[in-house]
């Protein structure tokens, strides 16, 4: 690895960035190619000896970079990470979710403690990270959350629902529902009846993803076709600052 050289300013220089899941594959070409751009890098993963490695590689070529072991399943561990960050560059500018675990065997063979770790790396960790950091992007308006999931979160590689197994999979998106959860929205809405009709129909005619009520497709659409103006619309319309007392979690 080359860090940028001649006398342009590196494009990323002075960005203080945190990417989990470094110690090796994308994680780790991420953190080197982050370095080469200018950016001051921490590299976080559970294998401490690998990571210290990547971390001192960048350093060689010239780069800014500081190793930390984290558990992304470990909330203290997580937390750690975001306030070690903080305490030795002042902040967070960049945050790169990369850190994930394979899950190859089926659900219905999978024991317990495996799903509940896949889910805490690959999503609640995320989660976690990027809550502790956010806030001071947010206060400098400046920063960057980028996420790294994939094309099997969107395709089904190995569909369930079509695989000739007898059991079929199906996902109900509702959009804005006559519920508890949109009882401080004035607009008009259609009942949770709507919801369970579309349920119950899938159990005989199953679709992959039902989007209800239907108009909300163009929604869909939208957000997949041109999502930045979706950004716009959706900034107009829905955002409002929310006090900790007014946020409340329903079970419909």
């Amino acid at each position: 690895m080359q860090l940028a050289t001649g006398r342009s300013r590196p494009a990323l220089a002075g960005e203080v960035t945190i990417v989990t899941g470094a110690s090796s594959g994308i994680g780790a070409a991420t953190a080197h190619e982050l370095a080469r751009r200018g950016a001051t890098v921490v590299l976080a993963a559970r294998r401490a000896a690998e990571l210290a490695g990547q971390a001192q590689a960048i350093q060689k070529a010239g780069g800014e970079a500081l190793a930390i072991p984290t558990d992304m399943t470990d909330e203290a561990a997580v937390m750690q990470l975001a306030d070690r960050t903080i305490a030795a560059f002042g902040r967070v500018d960049v945050l790169v979710n990369n850190a994930g675990v394979n899950w190859r065997r089926p659900l219905a063979t999978s024991p317990p403690h495996r799903i509940t770790e896949v889910v805490e790396v690959n999503l609640l960790g995320a989660m976690l990270l990027t809550q502790a950091v956010v806030p001071g992007m947010l206060a400098r308006r400046h920063g960057a959350v980028i996420t790294v999931g994939s094309l099997s979160g969107r395709v089904a590689m190995e569909p369930l629902y079509s695989a000739g197994t007898g059991v079929s999979v199906s996902l109900v998106s509702p959009g804005n529902i006559s519920t508890a959860m949109t009882s401080h929205l004035p607009a008009p809405m259609p009942g949770p009846e709507l919801v369970a009709a579309t349920i119950a129909d899938l159990i005989t005619h199953p679709r992959r993803e039902v989007v209800i009520p239907r108009r909300h497709y163009a929604i869909a659409w939208l957000e997949q076709a041109l999502p930045a103006v979706a950004d716009r619309v959706y900034e107009r319309r829905h955002w409002s600052p929310v006090r900790d007392e007014e946020t409340v979690l329903w079970t419909s």
